[in-house]
């Protein structure tokens, strides 16, 4: 789990730790964080990404929420970084008048909200990953899964550790393919993270156990105390913080 810390530790480094302790948020998949409902499957991804976004800490950035069937609409502003791509992190986004960014969607994720949630945090983690000035921990092949951390860094946890898709033994078939998201980590990984996350903000357990699945839950405890009980890398990670190393904020975008 050293990589995890890693990149909690990239994230500081590279975004600024004020805004993570001082107004990023647990989102739990309630009502009370995400209300209101509307009739179309486009209006719902819409309302559903707008509070995604608010505790991102990005909604002010220009963004269009696309459903996937209609990606031509993408601007490859911000390619996907790969293996064997050199990083092109810290680039300015270099937007024309009216011009946006693009969230693509799959509609069939409307009707599982978590999961819908955690792909609209991956890509603002995706976005946002690209201002960085510095490849992420073990180098831009590991690109997929140092954004969807950074989703977690965002406050995200709960949605990828309750949406990560596992096969049952034996096979899936077709089962769960309207549902299910491309998962990087497993949820293992994503609880593991969820764990560090609730530490460093210093939220009880309890207030997070009821929120995970039933099957996670015991793992989540156990995954705490494990980072509780690693005081070296806790104690580098709050370092960053004292020092007020980090300077890039989630709050602004650079136009």
């Amino acid at each position: 789990m050293q990589w995890l810390f890693d990149v909690f530790g990239w994230s500081f480094r590279n975004f600024s730790p004020a805004v993570f302790y001082q107004q990023t948020t647990l989102v739990l998949p309630t009502n009370d964080f995400f209300p209101g409902k509307v009739d179309s499957v486009q209006g719902m991804a819409e309302l559903v990404f707008e509070r995604v976004a608010e505790y991102a800490g990005m909604a002010h950035w220009p963004w269009q929420v696309v459903e996937q069937s209609h990606c031509y609409l993408e601007n490859n502003l911000l390619p996907p970084v790969g293996a064997g791509q050199a990083f092109t992190g810290g680039r300015r986004l270099a937007l024309a008048n009216g011009q946006v960014l693009p969230i693509i969607y799959d509609m069939r994720h409307v009707n599982n909200p978590e999961t819908l949630i955690a792909g609209f945090a991956h890509r603002l983690g995706q976005y946002l990953g690209h201002t960085a000035k510095e490849p992420p921990p073990g180098g831009v092949e590991n690109w997929p899964q140092a954004t969807e951390v950074l989703a977690v860094y965002l406050g995200f946890g709960l949605m990828f550790a309750n949406s990560a898709f596992v096969f049952p033994p034996g096979g899936c078939g077709g089962c769960g393919a309207a549902v299910s998201r491309d998962n990087a980590l497993s949820q293992w990984d994503y609880t593991y993270a969820l764990a560090l996350f609730t530490v460093l903000k210093g939220i009880s357990p309890r207030q997070v156990r009821p929120h995970l699945k039933k099957s996670l839950r015991g793992y989540f405890q156990r995954c705490v105390t494990d980072v509780a009980s690693r005081e070296q890398l806790l104690s580098c990670l709050q370092a960053m913080v004292d020092t007020g190393e980090p300077q890039v904020s989630t709050n602004s975008i650079r136009a």
